[in-house]
Order: structure tokens, then C-alpha cells, then sequence
């Protein structure tokens, strides 16, 4: 009779854990965190895109430009940087996240003078390679801008799900903390200054 009320109050306590417990949000939280660490992973994969793109760039410049020497360093340099900046997805934080955006600014201005630079070589810019290398630059640098605005998504949909009740209280004591978000660059909430 013993073992009988035993099972009994065994049950009862599961039935009463069992909605808390699903309630919890545990799973979805999962789901979420890895929706934002997958898109992460998308967005290393089209900066490096633009990486592996870069040495092939400077090259067909180098070839017309070889007085320019200064501004092709900088792009290899700043390349090099961009590369040895690596992100663990599961330490991404705003203080990482932030020096990763850093370094890949740094990139995008030293290509910003390379074409500054091609701009002065008419010859460079009918040259079917260098044509065909600045359109796959293009197409990645609007893929970068499409999934730095996904992961901005994903960590939006995340982070809110983990700050709703009841999700809340089960969040932090299972390890889920808020994930930082792309921000746009000091420099551009600056107007361009044009003159005539």
C-alpha cells in the first residue's frame, strides 16, 4: 500500500513539474541561440567572401598602378588584420562584436581609396578583369549589408524571447544571455560634407 502511495505522489508532483517545466521556454531558447550563432556563421562567410577577393583585386591594380604602392599596402594590411580578427560564436559579445566591425571598417575604407585610386586609370577600368572582380565586390558588400541585417534579426528575436516573462526566469539561470547587434559606424551618423 505503501509503494502504491508512493507512485502516487510520484505522479502527482510530475503532473504538477510537467507544465512548469515546458512552460520554461528551454527549447526554443536553444532554437533561437543557434538561429543567431547559424547566422553569424553567414556573417563571417561573406566577409570572407570579400577577403578571398581582395588579393586578386590588388593584383590587377598593381599591374596599372605600381606608383601607388602606399594605398596597395594598406589594403593588404588591412586585410590581414580583418583576418586574424576571429570570433568565437558562442563568446559573441558587444566588446568582440565591436572590434570584429572594427577591423572589417578598417578594410572598407582602405578599399574605398583602392577605387579612389582606380579612378585614375582609365585603362584599369575597362579592363575585363578588374570589371568583373569590382561587380563580385559589389555583390558582396551588399550580401554583407543583407546578412549583418539578418543577424541583427535573429539576435532581435532571440534577445526578446529571452527577456519575456516567463522566459525570464528561466533564461539566465540556464546560461542565455542578450546578444549584441551590428551597429552602424561612428562616421556615419556624420552627413558627407559636399562641396562644389
Amino acid at each position: 500500500m505503501n509503494n502504491v502511495m508512493s507512485r502516487s505522489v510520484r505522479f502527482l508532483c510530475l503532473l504538477i513539474l510537467l507544465p512548469l517545466l515546458t512552460g520554461c521556454g528551454y527549447n526554443k531558447m536553444v532554437q533561437l541561440d543557434e538561429a543567431v550563432t547559424s547566422q553569424w556563421a553567414q556573417v563571417e562567410n561573406v566577409y570572407q567572401r570579400r577577403l578571398d577577393l581582395i588579393p586578386n583585386l590588388v593584383q590587377t591594380v598593381k599591374g596599372y598602378a605600381a606608383h601607388e604602392e602606399t594605398t596597395l599596402t594598406a589594403v593588404v594590411e588591412a586585410r590581414s588584420k580583418a583576418t586574424s580578427t576571429t570570433i568565437d560564436a558562442s563568446k559573441l559579445d558587444a566588446a568582440t562584436l565591436s572590434q570584429f566591425q572594427e577591423s572589417q571598417s578598417a578594410l572598407s575604407s582602405a578599399l574605398s581609396r583602392l577605387m579612389v585610386v582606380v579612378e585614375q586609370y582609365p585603362d584599369l577600368k575597362a579592363n575585363q578583369s578588374f570589371l568583373e572582380l569590382q561587380a563580385q565586390l559589389e555583390g558582396t558588400e551588399n550580401r554583407i549589408s543583407t546578412e549583418r541585417r539578418k543577424f541583427n534579426e535573429a539576435a532581435q528575436t532571440y534577445n526578446t524571447y529571452i527577456r519575456r516573462f516567463p522566459q525570464l526566469l528561466f533564461a539566465g539561470m540556464f546560461g542565455f544571455e542578450k546578444r549584441p547587434y551590428f551597429a552602424a559606424e561612428a562616421a556615419a551618423q556624420k552627413a558627407p560634407k559636399v562641396e562644389f
